[in-house]
């Protein structure tokens, strides 16, 4: 049985995701996929547990739950997965044959997306959620691609290296590696370490992409606002870095910046001109790295 807490969470980056695709004219990003792998029924419960105040003690009109949605659960997902999906196509147009390997997949639908058979795709989860899925895509009868694998790890028990290799994963090979939406909850130590994992598989021009909450002391309205929530859903979150602690950890492994979007800038690339009241957070920044010196197979 899928832990609950993991399950709401989840379920609630895949309702954004096909909340925005089927109601948004100006869209970040379209997952045209997310709602029919939910369901109605899922998508209906998703949406009745917020406009419930996700523990049954409120109830809010149709309206203010729209905006709920827009404030709170919407930003994050859709700049992150757009930033990473925008920067895996440049990577794979750059490149020959490529390994793309999302860490924390859940949900995600790119791997029925994508038709480019030169992405050979690992996706990572723990065994449970990864069960759940592949359990949702046989109900649905989605075919499963050949260039698609699902490598079930439980990271108290498991090191994600070994079990890639196990999966037929090969670190000679140039390699996109995606963990978004992880950081929020880990210590930099315990963060720098999944770097580190990356790193030890990276093949030189190898490249990594994540989101991470920026160490801002007392929290913005919004964000203390949505700290409350996460941990009312069991998810507490750690505090966040600064931006020379997590530079410091990427060229300490080999990692050199090639794309920084403070929350600023994350504004201005997906959300200026809007008028659907959707605006990037207050303390998300997104960055992009290149694995260019330190250990490599090659």
């Amino acid at each position: 049985m899928i832990d609950e807490r993991e399950s709401v969470t989840a379920k609630i980056c895949a309702f954004v995701r096909a909340w925005h695709s089927n109601r948004s004219r100006q869209k970040i990003y379209d997952d045209y996929l997310a709602y029919d792998f939910m369901g109605k029924d899922e998508y209906d419960n998703i949406y009745e547990l917020i406009s419930s105040g996700l523990d049954g003690t409120q109830r809010f009109s149709r309206d203010d739950t729209e905006q709920i949605i827009a404030e709170y659960f919407a930003p994050i997902p859709l700049s992150r997965i757009h930033f990473n999906e925008s920067r895996l196509q440049d990577f794979a147009e750059q490149n020959d044959k490529i390994q793309y390997v999302i860490c924390g997949a859940g949900s995600d639908t790119f791997s029925f997306r994508n038709d480019n058979e030169n992405i050979e795709i690992y996706e990572i989860d723990h065994p449970d959620t990864q069960r759940y899925k592949l359990d949702k895509i046989n109900e649905l009868e989605w075919k499963l691609r050949k260039n698609v694998h699902y490598v079930p790890v439980d990271f108290e028990k498991e090191r994600m290296c070994d079990k890639l290799l196990a999966a037929g994963f090969d670190p000679k090979k140039k390699t996109f590696f995606s963990i978004l939406g992880v950081s929020y909850y880990l210590t930099l130590d315990v963060f720098t370490d999944t770097l580190r994992q990356m790193m030890e598989l990276s093949s030189l021009g190898s490249k990594v992409v994540f989101d991470y909450p920026i160490k801002t002391g007392e929290f913005p309205p919004r964000v203390a606002r949505l700290e409350k929530i996460t941990e009312a859903l069991g998810e507490v979150m750690r505090g966040g870095f600064d931006y020379n602690e997590v530079s410091r950890a990427l060229y300490s492994l080999g990692f050199q910046i090639d794309t920084y979007m403070p929350p600023e800038k994350v504004q201005r690339e997906y959300f200026s001109g809007r008028d659907d009241g959707l605006r990037a957070f207050e303390n998300v920044s997104l960055i992009s790295a290149t694995y260019t010196a330190g250990y490599s197979y090659e």
